[in-house]
């Protein structure tokens, strides 16, 4: 693909209001694709919230409530969905619960992706997934390196992620009040640094611990800040040209400098 028109839906999460959220993300989603937009990413855990006062309502075995429902608006505008959910694996020994990010195409699951990187409280309640590998799109010549929220201070599952192939950085999160300038500088680092687009979609409101400032953003190859938004809920988009890749890679060759040998 050249070119592929992205957005992000910046939304408030009330806390184990599944329905309410849903319907919500929905509408805004609305918004995104009567805009034109083919990539829809929304902020992570975006049905439930960090719903731990419920974890049992809130989970969901594959497939559930949430990814039936965003399935059914995926196929039906033809778009890609990215986003995260409580998910819950029965095993001998009981549940296990992870924070699950899932691509949809065109109705159809194309990837999953189990955070690797629980934060404080999450290590509580979520197991981590043990793997890092980028998203292939089916219908679409496409490759999209998802990680979520506390995962963009790990530049090494970016640059893995970059390394294996990925067109387009997604990070999906609740980052919280008040790191704004931590987030907006780690948002662009990894677009310099790994010469790719970056989609970083985060939360506004209050939750049951935190605040979220909002702030998503869209980056391009160059690290330019293509859109931006403040702390409403918002929803951004923009065209992103994905042949800037190829040019920023031969005009500053870091790939091909690295240095593989010795780091």
């Amino acid at each position: 693909m050249n070119s592929i028109k992205v957005a992000c839906i910046q939304m408030d999460i009330l806390n184990c209001e599944k329905e309410t959220n849903i319907v919500k993300a929905l509408t805004m989603a609305h918004v995104a694709v009567s805009e034109g937009a083919e990539l829809l990413v929304f902020p992570e855990v975006f049905s439930t919230g960090f719903c731990y006062e419920n974890m049992v309502d809130s989970a969901e075995h594959m497939p559930g409530e949430t990814v039936k429902r965003m399935c059914d608006f995926s196929k039906e505008h033809e778009c890609i969905l990215i986003f995260s959910i409580i998910e819950r694996k029965d095993g001998v020994k009981g549940p296990d619960y992870y924070n699950l990010g899932i691509c949809i195409e065109d109705g159809e699951i194309a990837g999953l992706y189990r955070k690797t990187h629980p934060f404080k409280k999450e290590k509580q309640y979520f197991s981590a997934g043990n793997e890092i590998v980028p998203i292939r799109l089916m219908n679409r010549d496409l490759v999209i390196g998802l990680q979520i929220c506390y995962e963009i201070r790990f530049p090494e599952v970016a640059r893995k992620l970059a390394l294996e192939g990925s067109d387009i950085l997604v990070t999906i999160a609740e980052f919280p009040s008040p790191r704004g300038h931590i987030w907006k500088s780690l948002a662009i680092a990894r677009a310099i640094e790994n010469q790719i687009p970056h989609i970083a979609c985060n939360r506004v409101g209050d939750g049951p611990d935190s605040s979220f400032f909002g702030g998503s953003i869209i980056v391009d190859a160059l690290g330019e800040v293509k859109e931006e938004a403040g702390d409403k809920e918002t929803v951004i988009s923009h065209l992103l040209e994905l042949e800037k890749t190829v040019n920023v890679r031969k005009t500053i060759p870091v790939f091909d400098d690295r240095r593989s040998d010795i780091y």
